[in-house]
């Protein structure tokens, strides 16, 4: 039964037929996961909440600098300066923006070891991730647990999106192969903040339609755009291919291994290698090792630490670390086992 409260603050959402009354309850009683708060994600996050639904739960491995801001809406001046993860940040920004969303913020890499339990409970994922090693696991876990799955991407002025449900639509793998997933980047060619608002907004859109019921309205196409130069294409999803793993073989390769899974990966949209470590960061004890050779500063939810040689490392409790001013791996392992080991 819906409060006087809810009939207000939602009370032009609720106008709109398709959603209505009814609608609206069923947001409240539903759970979404968004993987990545970095431009996209922010966007999906922002929607999700603002329209009520449920349980919003994200996941993001990084934490906001000043070059966020300039797309990432969530984020602000004092959330870079502090060096927050990113998770956090928006957990206090959206939090003052509706309290009656229960949010769940989790400073991780989504990975195979915690995919199953980032899925938990969750009846719809945005994806908000840059790169196609993360979609694929995405892809592949969502379509063994029968969830549907809310593609989008954007680079330059260029953006697509699509959803892919279980069972009755192709998987991302039927229409990009994991050898074509790798080409230009925010790292290379730049993002203009509209593409990615625009992108974010078609994914909510559809992840709307399917929240509330209304799942035949949803989009059975892939869309295209180029906001730059004018350009609109939309392709109608083929059927499952029957090459494709996922859909004819009953086989996920990403859960079984992680597709091309370096213990070193270069990250969009900066000169940052993510390396991963065998096990957790004491990052008191690394604060002790690490200002005998670099000057260091920490928070409770990292510790950054100014290298000799000119760049950063950046150590997180659950293992991870940023080897940050520079994209390539050799020269990021060997820093890391230099001043880690590894």
């Amino acid at each position: 039964m819906q409060t006087d409260e809810t009939k207000s603050r939602y009370s032009r959402q609720m106008l709109f037929k398709p959603i209505g009354p009814d609608g609206q309850t069923r947001l409240g009683e539903r759970a979404v996961l968004i993987v990545g708060m970095g431009a996209l994600g922010t966007v999906l996050a922002n929607h999700m909440v603002r329209a009520g639904v449920g349980i919003v739960r994200f996941v993001d491995r990084d934490y906001v600098e000043a070059s966020n801001l300039q797309r990432q809406m969530l984020y602000d001046e004092d959330d870079a300066a502090a060096s927050l993860p990113k998770a956090v940040a928006a957990r206090q920004r959206l939090s003052r923006i509706n309290s009656g969303v229960r949010l769940e913020a989790v400073v991780a890499d989504a990975t195979v070891d915690n995919i199953g339990e980032l899925l938990e409970g969750i009846d719809l994922v945005l994806d908000g991730t840059d790169n196609f090693q993360t979609r694929y696991l995405l892809n592949d876990a969502c379509f063994r647990s029968g969830i549907p799955f809310v593609y989008g991407g954007s680079v330059a002025s260029r953006g697509m999106s699509a959803i892919f449900v279980p069972g009755e639509t192709a998987c991302l793998r039927c229409l990009i192969q994991p050898s074509d997933g790798a080409g230009e980047t925010c790292d290379t060619i730049g993002v203009i903040a509209p593409v990615v608002d625009i992108v974010a907004s078609y994914q909510a859109a559809e992840a709307l339609k399917y929240l509330v019921g209304a799942s035949a309205a949803n989009r059975c196409s892939l869309v295209t755009l180029d906001i730059w130069h004018n350009h609109y294409y939309e392709m109608k999803l083929p059927s499952p291919s029957s090459e494709c793993p996922v859909c004819s073989g009953g086989r996920y390769p990403a859960l079984e291994r992680e597709e091309a899974a370096d213990s070193a990966t270069s990250l969009c949209g900066r000169e940052t290698v993510q390396i991963k470590a065998r096990s957790m960061f004491d990052l008191d004890e690394w604060r002790g090792r690490l200002e005998k050779v670099a000057v260091v500063r920490a928070n409770p939810f990292l510790l950054k630490a100014e290298l000799p040689e000119g760049e950063r490392l950046v150590l997180f409790p659950d293992g991870r670390a940023l080897v940050q001013g520079t994209e390539d791996p050799i020269r990021a392992k060997t820093l890391y086992a230099r001043y880690i080991g590894m």
